[in-house]
């Protein structure tokens, strides 16, 4: 006789497995859970994919960071360099990095080769004086560039646009350069940056931009606000206008409204590429000071101004010029003082004499007596 399966032992089957799967479950969970932790740095905070090590006053990069981190902070400490020990393991996973307040000073060649996805790096507010240009491994997929306020000197700007120039960012999309010491951007500077797309400027010191500076790049945000520029030649407008999608924001910036601004006041009226066209304003000469560009005419720019400005720098060259010739002369007496007093005391006894000489004959003729006895004595 075959033995039937009731229902009350199917069901109390069905509870034991259930029951053992919910406790698998933990138990793996609670692995996991305990092998992430192990693996998160002294000093820092690990949650999902996420490591955060903000102001520990830390001198070097953590090592013992988890292999499945995504997103990295490390803000606020005092680490100086940034080399191929920084990330000695391989990290596949890691998209975003963020190193801002770290008061980096030199970014060492293969710097990067471990993070081969690489996607966003925040190198803002700190103090780079050498950017290797091979710091990025050669098929990088940099996206995101944040180097505002991290150089301090044109002169470390300058010498570390290697990076950009050689750097095999060819993924570059968006890039801030903000708040450093530019001046004048370099020709080449964006030349080899395919696809980008923004650029910020901002409060970068500008005071003239080069032909050919921006016709390589597709950008479609650039940012020139708060800078020193004065004017926009022709060349450049020329430029922009052949990106009819880029947004251009240029605030901030000290026009200055005479005859050589007549094209860029044209381009300004029959553009729509400016976004705060509304707020530019002259800030020289004096009479037009703090009118809109918007509202100025033609006929209101002069070209006095240069030549004042050329005569100022003529009087101020000549007055040095006199200044210095008066500087050798007194040096030229100063050195001949002994010789210049003595040709003047041999003035002064010969101009004695002579004047003795002619009182003695005035006496002479005033007086007969003392002429009679010259006449005898030359007898």
């Amino acid at each position: 006789m075959r033995l039937l399966r009731t229902p009350c032992a199917r069901n109390h089957g069905e509870i034991r497995g259930t029951a053992f799967n919910y406790v698998m479950i933990h138990w793996i969970f609670f692995l996991s859970v305990v092998l992430y932790c192990h693996g998160c740095p002294d000093k820092c905070l690990c949650s999902s994919q996420t490591v955060k090590c903000q102001n520990q006053d830390l001198d070097t990069l953590p090592h013992s960071l988890p292999t499945n981190t995504k997103f990295l902070f490390v803000t606020g400490n005092t680490i100086s360099r940034i080399g191929v020990e920084s990330f000695p393991d391989l990290m596949d996973q890691l998209t975003d990095l963020y190193l801002t307040g770290n008061e980096i000073e030199f970014v060492d060649a293969d710097a990067f080769d471990n993070l081969p996805n690489l996607v966003r790096l925040d190198l803002s507010n700190n103090k780079i004086l050498n950017f290797s240009d091979k710091a990025f491994p050669h098929n990088n997929i940099l996206q995101v560039l944040n180097l505002s306020s991290s150089y301090h000197s044109d002169a470390s700007m300058y010498s570390n646009l290697g990076v950009l120039e050689k750097g095999n960012l060819l993924q570059l999309t968006v890039l801030d350069l903000s708040n450093n010491e530019v001046l004048v951007p370099p020709e080449n500077m964006l030349e080899n940056l395919p696809n980008l797309v923004n650029l910020s400027l901002l409060n970068s010191s500008i005071i003239s931009i080069q032909n050919g500076t921006l016709r390589v790049p597709p950008l479609r945000d650039l940012d020139l606000r708060d800078n020193s520029l004065r004017n926009l030649p022709s060349t450049t407008l020329a430029e922009l206008s052949l990106k009819p999608g880029l947004q251009i924001h240029l605030s901030g910036n000290p026009w200055r409204c005479d005859c050589s601004i007549e094209d860029m006041l044209f381009w300004l009226k029959n553009s729509t590429q400016v976004t705060d066209v509304q707020n530019l304003t002259c800030a020289v000469p004096e009479g037009l000071k703090r009118q809109l560009l918007l509202q100025v005419d033609q006929s209101q720019l002069k070209c006095s101004g240069d030549m004042e400005g050329v005569l100022e720098t003529s009087y101020v060259f000549l007055g040095l010029v006199l200044a210095l010739i008066g500087v050798i002369f007194l040096l030229v007496l100063y050195l001949n003082r002994k010789g210049i007093k003595r040709w003047m005391y041999n003035i002064r006894d010969a101009c004695r004499d002579h004047m003795e000489g002619y009182h003695y004959r005035y006496e002479i003729n005033c007086d007969p007596r003392l002429a009679n006895l010259s006449i005898n004595s030359d007898v």
